[in-house]
């Protein structure tokens, strides 16, 4: 928020998210009356981003219409059918039972798209409070595992509530800016306007690991977007950075294809040693991740990412990204270096990073005891 107040009083006015996940940075540019576009790839987190934006619908007109959604769901007389094995394996009969009902409900609403949006997001916001299925970190869900649930009809009605506040202090708090999000992706940025973005504030994928696509596979399986796993590879994956293992295992490009990527020349020589040296060591790990194959790819997105920033932020632009160094196998990849050299080959002037706190300091379970970072990468345009 200081970021995006500090830009309104220089007059960058408009302010471009290419990673805008659930939106939050587009609902800050709001709160201080900035023009701000996102761009999210993901079908699914898209989603949450465009209902969360809905937040000037009338606050009493959504509640009044979750409480009806409510009712309506506890009035319906619906049987527990087969459902796809992971949302058997997640919620007891009975509590399907009123999920699938409220999910009816909701479906039978029609009207104001703001209002179906905002009860889409309530809906799915509390699957997995109402899951005894235990979460793992950065939201995996574990099915084998358990924790206290809530009631669906407990849930919703803590969750509306919230909603309702929240949306009262948005209202209350914003200045007269305008935000949007589109279904796009960073390394092309085609529906951005070029030399439109005075001031870019992000944070893109780490290369981590993290499958973002398996990470919303509750969600999207309750609401009949998926069948399973298996569908997260054309769904989801294919629209992403490739920032995980699951997301190269099916490419069939060897590795020399990406390092021989024009792009990268500016890293060329430490990423392909880098990507030697994993090649190495996942000869003799279990699992054989394809390691290599992942960074790989993920510089190539990233490389275009920086390509296409080029194109849109505008003269004297400003660019932020919120990022952190990786290591996998504990082979070390000094991603903000990186990144910075890859912003000045596009075309932009100066970087330097801004370190804010160090990572993987406690070791117990971890990989690997490489100390990592995370801070803020300047790029001046």
């Amino acid at each position: 928020r200081d970021e995006l107040e500090h830009a309104r009083a220089e007059g960058r006015a408009n302010v471009l998210d290419p990673f805008a996940g659930s939106g939050t940075v587009l609902l800050e540019a709001q709160r201080a009356g900035l023009a701000a576009l996102g761009l999210e790839p993901h079908p699914f987190v898209a989603r949450v981003a465009q209902a969360k934006l809905r937040w000037q619908s009338s606050p009493e007109l959504f509640l009044n219409h979750a409480r009806a959604m409510q009712r309506q769901a506890m009035e319906l007389t619906t049987t527990v059918k087969p459902c796809p094995p992971l949302i058997e394996r997640c919620y007891p009969p009975a509590v399907r039972q009123k999920l699938c009902a409220l999910k009816q409900a909701w479906r039978r609403r029609a009207g104001d798209p703001a209002l179906t949006e905002l009860l889409w997001l309530a809906l799915v916001a509390i699957l997995r409070p109402c899951s005894p299925a235990g979460t793992a970190q950065w939201q995996y869900v574990l099915p084998n595992k358990s924790k206290t649930a809530l009631p669906p009809e407990t849930a919703f009605e803590r969750q509306t509530r919230q909603m309702w506040a929240d949306m009262l202090e948005f209202q209350r708090e914003a200045r007269d800016g305008k935000a949007s999000l589109l279904q796009d992706d960073a390394r092309t940025c085609a529906a951005v306007p070029s030399g439109w973005a005075d001031l870019v504030i992000t944070s893109p994928p780490y290369a981590n690991n993290y499958d973002y696509a398996d990470a919303t596979r509750l969600e999207m399986t309750f609401m009949g977007e998926i069948g399973g796993w298996g569908d997260l590879q054309t769904v989801v994956r294919r629209h992403l950075v490739r920032a995980c293992t699951q997301h190269v295992a099916a490419l069939k490009q060897p590795l020399e294809a990406y390092l021989a990527e024009p792009l990268l020349a500016p890293i060329h020589s430490e990423l392909e040693l880098v990507c030697r040296r994993l090649a190495g060591i996942r000869e003799s790990r279990g699992g054989k991740k394809p390691y290599p194959l992942m960074l790989a790819g993920y510089f190539q997105d990233l490389a275009q990412v920086w390509h296409s920033l080029r194109r849109v932020v505008a003269p004297g632009g400003r660019v932020c990204f919120v990022i952190g160094d990786s290591a996998p196998y504990g082979v070390h990849a000094p991603v903000e270096r990186w990144f910075g050299e890859l912003a000045l080959a596009s075309g932009f002037r100066s970087f330097r990073f801004e370190k804010l706190r160090d990572r993987n300091t406690k070791w117990k379970n971890r990989k690997h005891t490489v100390p990592l970072l995370e801070g803020r990468l300047w790029v001046e345009g």
